[in-house]
């Protein structure tokens, strides 16, 4: 199963977006924590339905930085995460024309009619499409900056 189908895969289990991108990518670079899908979820449905940054995209973002992010306050380490991230939002801002949840998906999840909308619109297929590119963008940006889990 290739990873991006294995984020598919968690979202149709009952995780969300920021879970099922940390959950695929840390799993296909060998990392696994009981800690790893919390530290997720309040990024899911748009920053916690505040139609904020779509959760695929923070899903990545914090994977990126779970691998190549500092363990020092050194500022040359910066741009190991930074590039990476880079990459990540670049991809999927071309993808979409944004990062931002409502903007991709024009449903507010505050809101009841927001959430109908969502399940009535079927709009479920694009969040999945969502995290399948972030995954990919994601281990993209990772083989790129030859990166495995730093010790």
């Amino acid at each position: 199963m290739t990873v991006e189908r294995n984020a598919r895969q968690l979202m149709q289990e009952g995780w969300l977006c920021a879970e099922s991108v940390l959950l695929a990518v840390t799993r296909a670079k060998g990392l696994e924590s009981p800690l790893i899908p919390r530290l997720a979820t309040a990024f899911c449905s748009g920053l916690a339905r505040t139609c904020g940054t779509c959760g695929a995209v923070t899903g990545g973002i914090l994977a990126l930085s779970l691998f190549v992010g500092r363990d020092r306050p050194e500022r040359e380490l910066l741009d190991l995460a930074y590039a990476p991230t880079q990459h990540l939002i670049e991809g999927f801002t071309a993808a979409y024309g944004s990062t931002n949840c409502y903007e991709i998906i024009g449903c507010d999840f505050r809101t009841p009619e927001g959430q109908a909308r969502y399940k009535d619109g079927n709009m479920r297929e694009t969040c999945l499409e969502c995290v399948a590119l972030a995954v990919r963008l994601a281990l993209e940006a990772l083989d790129d900056a030859g990166q495995g889990v730093r010790p």
